[in-house]
């Protein structure tokens, strides 16, 4: 397939590993990156997205063109850093124009070591993606606009893919810590809970900020746990609740240490367990399921989901490129949500216990509130235990 070049000498060049070749301009870091393609459909965004650890060994194609309009600014980070690999864009980031805007998209990525490319025909690659299966890829950013071509498709083909990795332990906490911070609200922003809650263990297999806090404002007392944890690490907490959160990488290469863990503790304890995307993933393998590699993965903030026992309908945020098989539920579990562009699970729970989870994200209030929900019957969940407990 021939290369497509902008009207000026490139900068950025993007190498799929069948040899397509995208130029256009660079921005960011200078250098290169290695990772699979995957593209997102949200319209807003962009840096909750890159700083998203679930992203992690990932390049995003932003399918929206206006990216960097609202610029980036501390309170939207998911965690400390970009951990998405690299983006794509259509057009060159534009300048910052909202009143919350610390710092340039463009700035901002050269500072964290992300590289950028624009000027690309963003349709045609999502095009590619969807047909072929998320690709991997080569990503160089050099203001001369010198490329080796071939090397930068031998590094596409050589890199190893996500199959069978284990990403969550590059993007968990080192060691675990305190979370008290409430969602966003106005006037006051980001608050502190304050007073006695639920104990709630959480385990990192890379944690967004946004989940914490909704933990934190259903009236939670959360400490986080590094995926490591292992079930004595979490019953000597005493907590009253398990919630496993997102992350990137293969399920069943998490689930590798992660999943005894978890059996451990549901072995030894009733206590309600709530999981989100990875943390949905692990619950699933714990219970008996399996996890299957999707074509190209569900990225972006305008999903719909069926609630299966109610009938109702959220619009949802997801990035996942792996998902439960369904036909592999035990019989003692019941599928509670479905997509509804492609029918893979969305949802599970026990039928006799307070255990359930979710492939998609009710903290990204795409809705915007259609899932919250969620912590809410995980915080009501553990109420019901210490009352009948009392």
């Amino acid at each position: 397939m021939p290369a497509r070049q902008t009207s000026t000498t490139p900068t950025a060049c993007l190498a799929l590993a069948d040899g397509t070749l995208f130029f256009g301009k660079g921005f960011g870091a200078v250098g290169e990156a290695q990772a699979e393609l995957c593209f997102n459909t949200a319209m807003t965004g962009y840096q909750e997205i890159m700083t998203d650890p679930s992203y992690a060994g990932q390049i995003v194609t932003f399918t929206f063109p206006h990216v960097g309009n609202v610029g980036v600014n501390p309170e939207d980070d998911e965690t400390a850093d970009p951990v998405a690999a690299g983006m794509v864009v259509k057009w060159d980031p534009t300048e910052p124009s909202s009143w919350r805007a610390a710092e340039r998209l463009q700035d901002w990525l050269a500072k964290r070591g992300r590289i950028g490319i624009g000027g690309i025909d963003t349709r045609r690659l999502t095009r590619a993606i969807r047909h072929q299966g998320a690709p991997h890829v080569a990503l160089a950013h050099d203001p001369n606009g010198n490329f080796d071509i071939e090397a930068l498709v031998a590094k596409a083909r050589a890199f190893p893919g996500l199959v069978g990795v284990d990403l969550a332990k590059d993007v968990t906490c080192v060691q675990s810590y305190r979370w008290d911070e409430m969602r966003w609200a106005w006037p006051d922003g980001y608050t502190r809970r304050e007073g006695a809650g639920p104990k709630v263990v959480a385990i990192d297999y890379g944690a967004k900020r946004n989940i914490l806090r909704c933990l934190a404002s259903a009236g939670c007392d959360v400490t986080v746990l590094p995926a490591s944890a292992t079930s004595e690490d979490v019953l000597a907490l005493n907590p009253d609740g398990l919630f496993l959160s997102n992350g990137p990488g293969d399920p069943a290469a998490t689930g590798a240490y992660a999943v005894p863990m978890i059996r451990e503790v549901m072995d030894r304890s009733d206590m309600p367990v709530f999981g989100i995307c990875l943390g949905h993933q692990m619950l699933a393998l714990a219970l008996g399921a399996r996890t299957v590699k999707m074509n190209h993965g569900h990225h972006g903030a305008n999903h719909p989901v069926k609630d299966l026992e109610t009938g109702k309908v959220e619009i949802t945020s997801m990035n996942h490129g792996f998902t439960v098989d369904s036909q592999t539920l035990p019989g003692n579990v019941v599928e509670t949500h479905v997509s509804l562009f492609d029918g893979s699970n969305c949802g599970i729970r026990m039928k006799d216990r307070p255990v359930f989870s979710v492939q998609y994200h009710p903290e990204a209030s795409p809705g915007p509130q259609d899932s919250y929900y969620l912590f809410e019957r995980f915080a009501a969940a553990i109420r019901a235990r210490q009352t009948s407990a009392a």
